[in-house]
């Protein structure tokens, strides 16, 4: 069975399939949803706790 990721920004279910992955220098896997999530965390180095478009934003309230 298919393994179903979670996106390292917005934290939505990635399909399997799917979806960009990203590995830093120290070997960690960030994998993200689309390129709106990547450009966001990595680009732009955004916190995803401001954003209402995101779960992490709705965890805070």
């Amino acid at each position: 069975m298919p393994t179903v990721y979670k996106c390292a920004f917005c934290g939505s279910d990635i399909a399997p399939g799917t979806g960009i992955g990203f590995v830093r220098r120290d070997g960690r896997v960030l994998r993200f949803c689309g390129s709106k999530c990547r450009k966001s965390s990595l680009k732009l180095g955004r916190d995803p706790r401001k954003f209402k478009w995101t779960k992490a934003w709705g965890q805070q309230r």
